[in-house]
């Protein structure tokens, strides 16, 4: 799957969207990229899934999500490795393997579905090598980190990397414009 393709498939799904936007990380942004749209489409989350499953190190025993952005993504690079699929949730504000207990000797990959601040792939990250798990590699369908270089402690690797402007809401043009910020994303921030 290349950057065309990719780009291409979100536009077909209305999964990238032009607006005023307020992102997971509390950032604004003028585009966002709605990978539900994309992923709601069997034939593209299989794609993508065997995609990022392609660029994963040798020895993955388990790809590890966050909720909800992860779900699908990572579900169809498990399934493409042919390895045990976990989430994390939030419970209260934290981050937890609620479901499921920890697997031993766990060599994980963590997959996301769009990263800005890469906060959501870091809490889960955390929460495996807390519990004894190594990560060994991180992922995402959508990398709109920009010049942030976020350091997972693994080999990140995404199938599309996309500048594209976010600004902290006081220095926000959208907003000096008076334009109301909408937040598609699922987790509401306080």
């Amino acid at each position: 799957m290349n950057r065309d393709t990719l780009l291409d498939a979100f536009r077909e799904t209305g999964g990238m969207l032009e607006g005023h936007f307020t992102l997971t990380s509390g950032m604004h942004s003028d585009q966002y990229f709605q990978c539900a749209r994309l992923l709601a489409h069997p034939r593209h989350a299989a794609a993508c899934g065997e995609a990022i499953a392609a660029k994963m190190p040798e020895g993955i025993t388990h790809v590890i999500s966050p909720a909800m952005g992860g779900l699908i993504i990572g579900h169809e690079v498990a399934r493409a490795l042919g390895v045990p699929f976990l989430f994390t949730e939030r419970v209260e504000g934290a981050m937890t393997l609620r479901r499921f207990d920890f697997p031993d000797c766990c060599r994980a990959a963590v997959v996301e579905d769009v990263i800005t601040s890469g906060g959501s792939l870091l809490e889960v990250a955390s929460l495996i090598r807390e519990a004894g798990g190594e990560v060994a590699a991180t992922a995402s369908v959508v990398d709109r980190s920009g010049d942030r270089n976020v350091d997972f402690g693994a080999p990140f690797q995404s199938l599309l990397k996309v500048e594209v402007n976010a600004w902290d809401p006081a220095a926000c043009p959208l907003c000096a414009e008076g334009l109301e910020a909408v937040k598609p994303g699922s987790r509401h921030l306080s």
